[in-house]
């Protein structure tokens, strides 16, 4: 067996198959290719950029701002995913083949999938903290709290904690002999997968970025007005979020969305199988870029991103937080005159 997360079949090894039950079965060999050299590239940018990250916002900074807590929790959550990469990059090199018994499979497998929803998840907290600082200042200074960012987070952690352990405690799934997480049988697919899928797409990826593909222009948009450099720092910050959203997210859950129409019989079109099978595959790859680009969330934010040097990006910001742009005036009014002091004649 493998343990809680799968249950061996002695049926053939569909190791490039979308599954055994699928009636109509497609595959993609190029994923064996793709996926440890996206995932390797991934380790190589994402772990030090996360890394650094974590270092800047929780040893170096003393006092955060509610941004600042929503982006070290996205920084903890691709450290975790980063962390099991390895075995994924192991897994696809041998063509879909698990060797590291069904606990390894437990955790790398939730790990992934939990990184998907825990990432936009934080980024829509991102974008909910950009936006009202910025659209509705007054009412935001009154609510701003770096406690209710932790007390958000903690929420967000709980649910989807709850969520994958209620997944892995009722019972192994009936997949393909060797396989992780992928594969399931159409009988798993009626009985359990179906329901989660859906659960999981529609509330936790197609409802968050939505939030972020309306609340970020509508920010934007009133940003753009101020001449400040917190604007341009905000600007920079939400121009960031909705590149993420729009690169790595939203080609996964469009694709997603055909893949549980399909799987489901909603879509019994055979010759949209192998098409949707492998823009999942290569879907899949794309979103894990999400956790090398999120440490761009901080360096962006800050004043001094445009300069060498690593150690000047993690300084502690000495400026005032972005949530203040909106009250700022376009132009500042210039100092009396007894404030100027008067330069020597000759130069």
């Amino acid at each position: 067996t493998r343990g809680s997360t799968a249950n061996m079949n002695p049926t053939s090894n569909w190791t490039n198959t979308s599954s055994p039950g699928d009636e109509c079965p497609s595959s993609a060999d190029f994923q064996f290719q793709l996926f440890p050299v996206v995932y390797c590239l991934v380790m190589t940018l994402g772990l030090p950029g996360n890394l650094a990250t974590l270092w800047a916002l929780v040893l170096k900074k003393a006092r955060r701002s509610p941004s600042d807590v929503y982006i070290i929790n996205l920084a903890v959550a691709d450290t975790a995913f980063l962390c099991t990469l390895p075995f994924r990059v192991h897994y696809h090199l041998h063509h879909n083949v698990w060797a590291f018994g069904g606990v390894a499979c437990s955790v790398t497998g939730a790990g992934f999938y939990a990184n998907i929803y825990v990432s936009i998840s934080f980024m829509t907290c991102i974008c909910v903290d950009r936006y009202m600082a910025t659209v509705h200042p007054l009412t935001y200074l009154r609510l701003r709290n770096s406690r209710c960012a932790v007390l958000v987070s903690a929420a967000v952690w709980l649910v989807f904690a709850t969520a994958m352990a209620a997944f892995v405690l009722l019972g192994p799934l009936d997949t393909p002999q060797d396989s992780c997480f992928e594969g399931f049988s159409d009988e798993e697919w009626e009985r359990r997968v179906g329901a989660y899928s859906a659960m999981a797409l529609l509330p936790g990826s197609l409802l968050p970025t939505g939030i972020i593909l309306v609340c970020y222009p509508l920010a934007a948009r009133r940003i753009a007005r101020i001449g400040t450099g917190a604007a341009r720092r905000a600007l920079r910050l939400i121009y960031a979020v909705l590149a993420i959203t729009l690169l790595c997210f939203l080609p996964h859950h469009a694709v997603l969305l055909l893949h549980l129409l399909r799987r489901t019989h909603v879509l019994r079109r055979c010759d949209w199988a192998d098409g949707v099978y492998k823009a999942r595959r290569a879907t899949t790859a794309l979103l894990s870029l999400n956790s090398c680009l999120d440490p761009a969330l901080y360096y962006f934010s800050r004043p001094g991103w445009r300069r060498p040097g690593l150690g000047r990006l993690l300084r502690p910001p000495r400026t005032r937080g972005v949530y203040v742009i909106a009250a700022d005036p376009p132009t500042r009014p210039a100092p009396p005159p007894s404030c100027h002091r008067k330069l020597p004649e000759g130069n």
